[in-house]
């Protein structure tokens, strides 16, 4: 009941001890370091970075400035500050994910045209060994070492970068 009788006066009040406030800004400049040491591995791209980097420091400004933290409260309607919070981060994991199945699924399809394209060319080069295995004429090749069918031009299946 120890843990209790410390913590119930805190959320009454709605304020942060400045034991919490401390660990708060220890743990948010951890943070900070982290992803800049990610960064600098290369393990975190530069864009996902920022992002990573915006929110530690709000929560680094949130932690330091408590009185921000209870003025944004209540100018939302919220009568606890670490509800606000809490209802901020909720919303920051939420978009955050959102973002993730986005960026997920456009790299699912772009893996599955690229297996695709693959297949399709493995198929074009035993083609090409088997004809050339047994006897058969081989196909001329036209721009770019591409296989030409007869009377017809070769054409390029390369996709550009904005594709």
């Amino acid at each position: 009941m120890r843990a209790l009788d410390v913590l119930l006066p805190l959320a009454v009040q709605g304020e942060l001890d400045n034991r919490v406030q401390i660990v708060a800004v220890v743990v948010t400049a951890l943070m900070l370091l982290v992803v800049l040491e990610l960064v600098r591995r290369r393990r975190l791209v530069e864009r996902y970075a920022l992002l990573w980097m915006t929110v530690a420091a709000v929560l680094l400004v949130l932690a330091i400035w408590t009185e921000l933290l209870g003025w944004a409260s209540d100018r939302v309607g919220i009568e606890v500050p670490s509800n606000a919070l809490f209802l901020a981060a909720f919303g920051v994991a939420f978009v955050l994910l959102l973002h993730f199945s986005v960026a997920t699924s456009r790299l699912g399809e772009e893996t599955k045209i690229l297996a695709q394209e693959v297949a399709r060319l493995d198929a074009q080069l035993r083609e090409l060994r088997a004809g050339s295995a047994n006897g058969a004429p081989q196909p001329r090749e036209g721009p770019g070492g591409a296989p030409e069918e007869a009377g017809e031009p070769a054409r390029s299946s390369a996709r550009t970068p904005d594709q």
